[in-house]
Formats: C-alpha cells, structure tokens, sequence
C-alpha cells in the first residue's frame, strides 16, 4: 500500500537480492534488480529442489531482519536488527508477560509493524495456537470482536488505537484474556475500561531500535479517585537491558526529575542501514558499561525515574509522535511539504482539539505572490508517503506564530475551522433523505459545518476511529447490518446511500426448500428469474 517511491527506495537500500511475493503484487511493485519467487505461481519449480534442511551458518550477530521506520530528513531509515536481539526479547516475553502451550493468541497487527514478530514467533515458540486475522477485520471493531469470541482467543496484542475501536464497538471484554498494549502511551482512562473487561493489562514500551519492546508493566487496578497518573508507567527494563535517564550532558539525573531515556543492552540495533552519520549520532558508546563495544540507543523521550524504580514517560523531546501506534517524524513530512513547489515553510503537527481525536494537521506558509491549491499539495504527499502520514487537515497561514527565542510557536497555530475543506470535488448538497441521513452524522463526527455527498470522508479528516463512531450510529437507524468493511468500500455519501439503496431493493436470499416451492409453483418465466436470484444470493 506504500507508494511506489517508498518501496522502490527500500527494495534499493537494502539491496535486496530475492524478493518472496505472489504474481498480484509483484505486478504493482516498481522497478528492482532482486530474484521474484512468487509463492502462488512457483511451487512446482519449489517442488523440485532438495527437501534437505540447508546448512545453517548464521551467527546471533548476524542480522534477523532490517525494518524501515520514518525519517526526519524525509527519507525512511533501515533499522538493522541482530538474531541475539530478537531471541532475547522472545525468550523475555515467553516469561514475562508470560505465554503457554495452552494459550490461543489473535494475531492483529500489519506484518510491516515490527511487534508482529511477538504475535508471530512466540506463539510458534512455546507451542501456542495462533490465528492470523485480515487487516479488513482487525481494523472493524465488530468483525474483531466477533473473532475473539469465536476463537475464544486468552491473549492479544494491540495498539491503544484498536483496543478503543473494540470499545467503541461495545465489546464486553472477557475475563480469560490477556491484554498486552503498546505502541504510543497507554492513558489511565483506557487502562481502566480494559482492566474492568480483561485478566490482565500489561502495558509495553520500545522503540525500534531496541527490539520491539524493551520494558514491561502489568497495570494495576487503582480506584478512580486514588489515581495520580494520568499515564500508565511504561515499567522496568527487560532482561538484559539497562535504561539511563540522563540530562543534556549525558549526566544521570536524580529520581523525580525529568531527563531523555537511553536504552543499552542485548536488544540495541546494529544501527541505521547505509547511514553511518545518522548511526553515530544516535547510537553512542556507553559511559556506564566497562564492557567494550557497550552502546547506548539515545531515545528521544522524555521520562522521569520513580521512587520505585519504575519509568514515567511524558513526552517527545524531538518531532517524532505516535500516531494510532504509528511512528511518525513530523520532520519527514515538512521536508516533502517543502519541496512542493510555491511552499515557503510548514509546521506540521499532532491535534486533539476533541477529546480522544488526534489527527495530522498541516500549517503552510506560501511563498510570496503564491496560491496553493490544497488538493494538488495532498495528492503530492499521497504520492511520497503512507497513507497514515498524510495530514488531514491543512491550514494555509501568511506568518507562522514565534516565540521570543525566534521559533515557531506550536502552541499558538490556530486550530483548523470547521468549514468544509479545500477538496478536489465540487461542493454537491443531499439530494434524498438517506443522503441527508448519512450528512447529517458525518457533520457531527467530523465537525464540519458543510459536507458534499462525493465528497471523500478520508479527506474530510476522517480516519478509522472516527469511521467507528459514524458505523456505530448508522447501525442504530438502519434496518439492516452495515459492516465497517463495507463503509471503507463506499467513502462518499454518494456512494454509500446508493450500495444501502441497492441493498435495499434486492430480492430476499432463499433457502433450498423456498426454492424448490418457488420453481415447482412458478411458471416458466418465473422460473428463470427465482433460479438467477439463487444463483446471486447463495
């Protein structure tokens, strides 16, 4: 789903020699020098070669895998991991927090986010059952709800993002399940839903590059009134890892005083794939270990060290945010604005100007005498990055705000109006009563004054959170199941009114034996209609 620069820049930085894939994919991938295996067309040519395990001369120190995550310059960075660092995170997850033969793990995240490897390595591991869930279902509520009853699933690991998507789907929990939750800060109010739907809530916490995660908390269930935090602490170090909370001379700081996370250990990355600058910079020799070759990861996050030894996280020091458990550099993204022709400047940032509702919003400064028209400058991003690090919003400005130091005052940006976007489709009013229906409830969920029925509702500013909350209230109203998948397939409310009209206006389903009635007592032109509306519904 990555746009066609990204994956032509990675297959060439990691000069990838064999590409395994399927005969649909490999026609949509760009341009590359690797060996194509497709694993659906190949077999027979697979079949033919030796059944003999091949000689294994891999060493821990050689690399497992390499993982492209986001990059501040604009261009994403290969994160190089060793096979020692991925056997001792599983080999910690296997006792902390802890998985058995006897476990049934749901596996829900994109094999492109690197904690798939915890779903996919540890189940096989240890001898648990694992089942595979399509990002279709993973990313509806409803559909991911109905799987862990069916499965009857004791463990999943998901993103804040999702474990609210299940909520907000009005899934009644189980107490057999284990709940792991990582990816961006797990607050106290979520905490607090899942611990009163759940055995257990363990919170994780770990950049890339130290190995997916590198500290463990289970959460505890703390009265509403007695609480203090309104984040979960993110724990204490895995084994075999040492975090160092340390000022901006590298010196450690006392407890209760806030400094950046630096992270040693078995699970450090070898470094940044082909980027020996970006690798000495972040990743230094460590001043607190007599061993020689002992390193350092420099996390950019601002945390705080507990009287119990514990780590509270508080923030970004840098750009880089999290984002429905996405890892976003902001910088990454005003370097590609930048680029756009009639740009001067951009500032881009996380909001949540409604409680529970971030999204990506874009301020631009055009250059002098310059008219920017929006659509063109989204369409441009759309072609250079993932979807999920295109801003939803845009706010052309004639100044940016400064402080007194001469920087921009994040704080002072405007928050985007509530008028209709700038969009590529012509403003179109509902012309029907379902139209307005659907209308009136993405004005609501959107905080938009003004919507078209072609207009798009990703473009709008909507993404699949706020797709939940529209599904949820249509579900009240209509007279038949709507699922979220579907409400992906038709974004506009054209679109949608018109599949809900359709859908409406079909012959009801038949069972065998309705049928057989219908053929045996229909006449010969009846009969050909009740066999074709057969044939469609079954």
């Amino acid at each position: 789903a990555y746009p066609q620069q990204r994956l032509a820049l990675m297959l060439e930085d990691a000069q990838v020699s064999v590409l395994l894939t399927s005969v649909e994919l490999a026609a949509q991938l760009p341009k590359h020098r690797a060996k194509v295996v497709c694993l659906d067309a190949d077999w027979e040519k697979i079949s033919k070669q030796s059944i003999d395990n091949p000689i294994n001369k891999a060493s821990t120190e050689n690399l497992a895998y390499v993982i492209y995550t986001s990059g501040s310059t604009g261009r994403p960075k290969g994160v190089q991991i060793p096979h020692s660092a991925v056997v001792n995170f599983l080999s910690t997850m296997r006792q902390t927090p802890g998985l058995t033969q006897d476990n049934i793990l749901l596996s829900v995240t994109t094999l492109s986010f690197d904690i798939a490897a915890l779903e996919l390595y540890l189940p096989l591991i240890v001898g648990a059952r694992l089942i595979i869930v399509s990002r279709e279902i993973a990313s509806d509520g409803i559909q991911l709800s109905k799987q862990l009853d069916l499965h009857q699933a004791n463990v999943m690991q998901a993103t804040p993002a999702t474990w609210r998507l299940l909520l907000g789907a009005g899934w009644q929990g189980s107490k057999q399940l284990k709940i792991l939750c990582g990816g961006e800060a797990l607050d106290r109010s979520l905490a607090n839903q899942l611990l009163e739907r759940s055995k257990q809530v363990w919170n994780l916490y770990g950049p890339t590059e130290t190995t997916i995660w590198s500290a463990v908390q289970i959460v505890e269930n703390k009265n509403k009134l007695e609480q203090t935090d309104s984040i979960v602490s993110i724990g204490r170090p895995i084994a075999n890892t040492q975090f160092y909370v340390l000022d901006q001379h590298q010196h450690l700081v006392p407890i209760g005083v806030p400094g950046e996370l630096y992270i040693g250990g078995a699970g450090v990355a070898r470094g940044y794939l082909n980027r020996p600058e970006l690798t000495a910079e972040k990743f230094i020799p460590n001043p607190f270990h007599k061993e020689a070759g002992g390193r350092l990861y420099k996390t950019g996050d601002l945390v705080r060290l507990r009287s119990d030894s514990s780590i509270e996280f508080l923030g970004r020091i840098d750009n880089q945010v999290k984002l429905r458990g996405f890892r976003i550099e902001l910088g990454e993204i005003e370097a590609l604005l930048n680029q756009y022709p009639g740009v001067e400047t951009s500032v881009v940032l996380i909001r949540e100007d409604e409680p529970g509702s971030q999204r990506l919003v874009a301020y631009v400064l055009p250059q002098p005498n310059q008219t920017l028209t929006i659509p063109e400058v989204r369409h441009f991003l759309k072609s250079k990055l993932p979807n999920y690090m295109v801003p939803t919003a845009f706010v052309t400005l004639e100044v940016l705000p400064l402080t007194p130091n001469g920087k921009v005052d994040r704080k002072a940006l405007p928050a985007p109006d509530q008028t209709r976007p700038e969009l590529e489709t012509t403003y179109q009013p509902p012309q029907n009563e379902i139209e307005q229906t659907i209308a009136n409830i993405w004005q609501e969920v959107l905080h938009v004054k003004e919507v078209g029925i072609y207009d798009n509702f990703f473009e709008l500013g909507g993404q699949s959170l706020l797709l939940v909350q529209v599904h949820s209230k249509l579900q009240k109203i209509l007279p038949r199941d709507l699922s979220l998948v579907e409400m992906f397939q038709y974004p506009t409310i054209s679109s949608l009114a018109k599949y809900l009209n359709q859908e409406q206006n079909q012959p009801a389903a038949l069972t065998k034996d309705s049928y057989r009635t219908e053929v045996r007592t229909a006449s010969i032109k009846r009969r050909r209609e009740v066999r074709q509306n057969y044939r469609k519904t079954t």
